[in-house]
């Protein structure tokens, strides 16, 4: 099966349908939030660098990173959003922006190889991203939309990723460098669009046999309780054959969710990341060794064993 391989200058991290499923982290994106979009605007980072670091330390494999601003250098403001994550981490990201002078400025700056978000299948973005993108040597995001926008209908969709693909290979891209989003829309709104989205993604990974990742959160959009949502389209979507998700890593419930669907799916052997993750340290004595079990618990268990397997010999 296909492999995409994303870096930073000193690590890697590989998207892959028989690998664990890769979580980027969402929260360096100052759209809806006003705090962060005014602070990256008047050059204070202090949030960028404080939501990086939680992040990664509540499971991330990749960050995110979006610079858009209305009115703002977003090119000058990307590059240095980039520069500032990679000083203080060393997971690989991807650089967000519909614009594409701010795309190229990350990528200026960027060390590894980062993955480029995104390029649709509307002729002008294909034709001023690609070249970017092989220039660099990067993956992309393929969105599957183009100039007749949004289709409800997930096969046209298809269509829209697989010319991406082929475009992509006429610029020297292959299709492993490729990552499609087979968007994800509100199911408050669209009824439909988890199913049209599980439809989608098998053809993606059957017929294009390529890796995929979504904006996980807009599943949720409008409703309450948003993460029980969002948790169970991501195992629903995972076991479909999703590789990746921006999401927001900060919701315990959501990273459980994609943690349980890779023990699952067999991409967590012998559950040992799961285990690492949440098994519960054994309480401290006051001198701080590990409290023994109460007097008699193990011989408990022994005994009963030992009733259970004369009864099944009677």
């Amino acid at each position: 099966m296909t492999d995409t391989v994303i870096s930073s200058a000193t690590r890697e991290v590989v998207l892959g349908l028989e690998r664990p499923f890769v979580m980027i982290g969402e929260r360096i994106n100052p759209t809806g939030r006003k705090i962060l979009a005014a602070e990256m605007a008047a050059g204070n980072f202090s949030r960028v660098e404080s939501d990086a670091l939680a992040q990664i330390a509540a499971g991330a494999h990749m960050l995110d990173v979006n610079a858009g601003i209305p009115l703002a250098d977003e090119p000058a403001i990307l590059a240095r959003a980039v520069q500032l994550v990679q000083s203080i981490t060393d997971v690989p990201l991807s650089i967000d922006s519909s614009i594409v002078k701010a795309l190229e400025a990350g990528l200026a700056v960027y060390r590894g190889k980062p993955l480029v978000n995104s390029v649709t299948g509307e002729e002008e973005r294909l034709e001023t991203v690609l070249p970017l993108v092989k220039k660099y040597g990067a993956a992309v995001v393929a969105i599957s939309n183009d100039e007749t926008g949004i289709s409800e209908d997930p096969d046209v969709r298809f269509a829209v990723a697989k010319k991406i693909v082929q475009r992509a290979a006429d610029h020297g891209i292959p299709a492993c460098d490729v990552v499609v989003d087979p968007l994800v829309m509100p199911i408050g709104a669209i009824n439909q669009a988890g199913r049209q989205v599980m439809h989608l993604l098998g053809r993606l990974k059957n017929e294009l046999k390529v890796n995929t990742t979504c904006g996980a959160s807009n599943v949720s959009f409008g409703l309450p309780a948003r993460e029980g949502i969002s948790a169970t389209f991501l195992s629903m979507a995972i076991g479909a054959g999703l590789t990746s998700a921006i999401m927001n890593p900060m919701h315990l419930e959501i990273v459980k969710a994609c943690m349980a669907a890779d023990v699952m799916m067999g991409h967590d052997p012998d559950c040992a990341r799961w285990i690492k993750r949440f098994r519960e340290a054994p309480p401290l004595q006051a001198a701080g060794g590990a409290a023994p079990p109460p007097e008699g618990a193990g011989r408990g268990r022994r005994e009963g064993g030992h009733r259970r397997r004369v009864q099944s010999q009677a």
